[in-house]
């Protein structure tokens, strides 16, 4: 205890056994020794018995003692009393801010702060016609973990979720806890396509974040995204239509997590590339719950069919979206999301010591990324780059050039695998 408690909580005591008429006359110039107010004798016991309910109060709501002053000070200043507040314990009336704001258990904002912050970025998206997504997520099996390994491991689980999505947001975005499973992305300015994006990005992330939990129960977040304003203009609106979402995608999972797994695909001999039918085989599967392991060296590229020449590296043009069956390329491993196009942004890349020293980021994905720049020759194996796309914060990133391709007489197109 602090001396300050101490010392209140020993005058509570002795005040109780003081006649009114001494108490009166005591607590009016004590109320005016502490905060400079001029309290009247016949009310200065009435202001004394109101700190002493506060306090109790709102002790119970913060679930901890809370201090004399910082009960005084608050009915002092809904009173419109407070002048001079030298009373005031600012760390304690900070916690109290907090914990009115926050979930106590993952640190995220709370529900209620949910609704003002979407309001207020509903206004904001209208003034200035920008879009506006909300994200609209819950663990799937959730409840199982609690039921098989205990509350204390569910909340690491919500821990889990709560630093991937800490990690994935920008400074303007706000992330939320609105339920006991429940969670909520508010995005500014961003589109349907890049909330999507973001959303199957955090469900990759916080499934790695699980795994040194070494949960037996495969949990996943499932999302909905609703958009202003395409998907409507009121906030009751994008709500709705978040949670439909969300709902059918929760449906759609378990529907798939309980259909019969595929066949495994024959492995191909050693040192042969993967099949196409293998390759469809394990896109097919359903995403595994433990972290993937980092990919093995790529295979050494098949053998042309007869009739067709080897292409020079800035002739090979595999394309970066394949647009026949036949002209797909064949990955060794199959990819944990899908790319999104930066086409219509701003996206770019910085390239550390290059001739070329900036990039036009056309598409990403969780593995890599495909750059264009300006044709230059002895262009190096791997790449220094910070990458500045929408939604996500500047990331430093090691590139490995996987393949190139000629667009025009002075433009090439390369693709890129993240090292790191």
């Amino acid at each position: 205890m602090r001396p300050n408690d101490a010392y209140f909580d020993l005058l509570i005591e002795t005040l109780e056994g003081l006649e009114p008429a001494a108490r009166a006359q005591f607590l009016q110039r004590f109320f005016h020794s502490l905060s400079r107010i001029d309290i009247p004798e016949n009310q200065a016991v009435a202001v004394w018995e109101e700190v002493l309910a506060r306090r109790t109060q709102l002790s119970e709501r913060s679930e901890s003692l809370v201090s004399f002053q910082t009960a005084l000070v608050d009915v002092l200043s809904a009173a419109g009393k407070l002048r001079l507040p030298v009373v005031l314990e600012y760390e304690e009336l900070k916690s109290l801010e907090r914990n009115a704001v926050t979930d106590p258990l993952t640190g995220l904002r709370n529900r209620r702060i949910f609704d003002e912050t979407f309001d207020k970025e509903l206004n904001r998206a209208r003034r200035y016609a920008h879009p506006l997504s909300l994200v609209a997520l819950d663990l799937h099996r959730f409840k199982e973990v609690n039921d098989k390994h205990g509350h204390p491991r569910g909340d690491e689980v919500l821990h889990a979720a709560a630093t991937t999505l800490r990690k994935a947001l920008r400074t303007s975005d706000s992330a939320f806890r609105t339920g006991g499973d429940e969670f909520a992305l508010i995005l500014p300015q961003t589109d349907a396509a890049q909330a999507s994006a973001l959303s199957r990005r955090i469900g990759v992330v916080f499934s790695e974040l699980l795994g040194p939990l070494n949960l037996t129960i495969s949990v996943s977040m499932d999302h909905g995204v609703a958009t202003y304003p395409q998907d409507g203009d009121q906030r009751d609106a994008l709500i709705r239509f978040a949670d439909e979402r969300l709902y059918h995608f929760k449906h759609s999972h378990a529907r798939a997590a309980t259909e019969q797994a595929p066949e495994k695909a024959p492995e191909p001999p050693s040192g042969a590339p993967p099949t196409r039918a293998a390759e469809a085989a394990a896109a097919a599967a359903p995403p595994a719950a433990e972290p993937v392991p980092p990919p093995p060296p790529e295979p050494a590229p098949p053998e042309p069919p007869p009739g067709r020449e080897q292409a020079s590296p800035l002739q090979a043009s595999r394309p970066a979206f394949p647009t026949a069956p036949d002209e797909q390329r064949v990955y060794a491993v199959p990819r944990k999301a899908e790319r999104v196009s930066m086409s219509g942004t701003n996206a770019y890349a910085v390239l550390a010591d290059q001739p070329v020293q900036r990039a036009r980021v056309v598409d990403l994905g969780f593995g890599g990324v495909a750059l264009d720049f300006p044709l230059y020759e002895n262009l190096p194996e791997t790449l220094l780059a910070v990458l500045h796309v929408p939604i996500l914060p500047p990331v430093r990133v090691n590139l490995k050039r996987v393949w190139i391709k000629k667009l025009s007489e002075d433009t090439m197109r390369v693709g890129c695998c993240f090292i790191s």
